[in-house]
């Protein structure tokens, strides 16, 4: 995984995490909402995996965000 790669992994997580930090709720709650695991979701915003478009979906709905809006967001953070 080249440097730029790790880098975005990590924004996205930052991204990821101060969303849901705003809207008050847990990983797990998250997680249960988007049929995902709780460990993924940790995953996520400690930069160790990278979502598929579907993930950033179903994310972006449980967030009350568009998709596109967490995108901008990364590139943005970056």
């Amino acid at each position: 995984m080249s440097r730029e790669e790790k880098s975005l992994h990590i924004t996205f997580g930052k991204v990821l995490r101060k969303r849901r930090n705003q809207t008050g709720i847990s990983q797990e709650k998250l997680a249960l909402a988007c049929d995902l695991d709780r460990t993924y979701i940790s995953l996520l915003e400690r930069g160790l995996r990278q979502p598929s478009l579907t993930t950033i979906f179903i994310l972006a709905n449980q967030l009350s965000l568009s998709p596109s809006a967490i995108i901008k967001e990364v590139e943005d953070f970056r």
